[in-house]
């Protein structure tokens, strides 16, 4: 359910989350965000690193999609030590 409330932006440009919003969301101190701007509507959206059953899950879409688009190790490899040498 969401929850209403207000806070203000410092002249440091930083806004309070207030306490209780925090606590329901599992928010703590060094928490990352994507902020998402659109006119006047500012959006925050932590970010958390996946679990390992999320990331097994994104690497084996990642597999899947790769060779469904005819990539190989070797292009992956190429195209890594092309970036790397800065061509």
């Amino acid at each position: 359910m969401a929850e209403l409330t207000t806070t203000k932006m410092s002249s440091k440009g930083q806004v309070v989350i207030p306490e209780e919003i925090r606590k329901r969301l599992g928010l703590e101190a060094g928490t990352q965000f994507v902020v998402i701007a659109n006119k006047d509507t500012v959006i925050m959206k932590a970010i958390s690193q996946p679990s390992m059953d999320e990331f097994s899950t994104l690497i084996a879409n990642a597999r899947k999609q790769a060779r469904k688009a005819g990539l190989k190790r070797a292009d992956v490899k190429a195209v890594i030590s092309e970036v790397r040498s800065g061509k």
